[in-house]
């Protein structure tokens, strides 16, 4: 629902779900993630419309992540943090791979909850407050800083280059100068969303997470677009870059390589 709705406008409270071909609201007995999608055998029961097999999909994908934070963190509150940190990461890259924009409700929200709500769980493990704090606040900065870093040089190096893209500046439009906004928040290639999503992350996982999602996000980006390329049958046809951030702060959560860098892995 929120996937859907989120970058439409629409309410994800309002209303309540409901068969987007015919409008009948559905029943709470026909609601019930993935068993209902079986029950109906994917059909809305009014219409027997097809149900798109990407709804119990995602039901099964979120339960199964919210299954393995709860495994790695155990009965305490970090593990809801957590839990509700990997149901932003899905929504942010299942909306990026559809409409290539990274919702601020998603990012910026998920990052000031990462900063208050993960000291906080924190704290209730013993950790001081402060420290914890200290340590989201770096992530951010660190994430989201470094993959601004990243965008604004490369448009810099395109400038100087002579380089040329369709989305950037944009048909009658000038390359953006130092006194304008657009110089320091708009580049070709990345957009500003994906920065905003990796100061999310570094929220919630601090400085060495951001660095490991930076890692593997590179790594599966590279692969993603080479094969989105090979079958959209251009190798400049425009990605988000949101699933492999996603994907990269998953593994960094889940297998944390800064520690086998530091010698700290088994």
């Amino acid at each position: 629902v929120v996937i859907y709705r989120l970058p439409r406008g629409e309410s994800v409270v309002f209303p309540g779900s409901h068969c987007p071909s015919c409008g009948t609201a559905v029943k709470p007995w026909d609601n019930l993630p993935v068993l209902s999608y079986l029950f109906l055998r994917g059909r809305c029961r009014a219409c027997q419309t097809r149900i798109s097999l990407r709804y119990p999909a995602v039901e099964l994908a979120n339960g199964l992540l919210f299954g393995a934070v709860g495994w790695l963190f155990g009965p305490r509150w970090l593990a809801l943090v957590m839990m509700a940190f990997v149901a932003a990461l899905l929504v942010a890259a299942l909306v990026d791979f559809d409409h290539q924009i990274i919702p601020d409700s998603i990012s910026m929200g998920g990052c000031l909850f990462g900063l208050v709500f993960v000291p906080w769980a924190n704290m209730q493990l013993g950790i001081p407050f402060f420290s914890s704090l200290i340590s989201s606040g770096l992530g951010a900065l660190i994430g989201g800083g470094t993959l601004w870093l990243v965008a604004f040089l490369h448009a810099r190096m395109s400038v100087a280059l002579g380089r040329e893209f369709p989305h950037w500046p944009g048909e009658g439009e000038s390359v953006p100068r130092p006194g304008e906004a657009d110089y320091w928040l708009w580049f070709p290639g990345l957009g500003l969303g994906d920065v905003k999503l990796l100061a999310m992350i570094g929220a919630f996982l601090g400085p060495w997470g951001a660095l490991d999602t930076v890692v593997c996000a590179s790594v599966f980006g590279l692969v993603a677009g080479v094969l989105w390329g090979l079958i959209r049958r251009d190798l400049n046809a425009p990605f988000g870059f949101g699933p492999a951030l996603a994907f990269g702060a998953l593994i960094a959560l889940f297998f944390p390589l800064h520690l086998f860098w530091l010698g700290l892995g088994h």
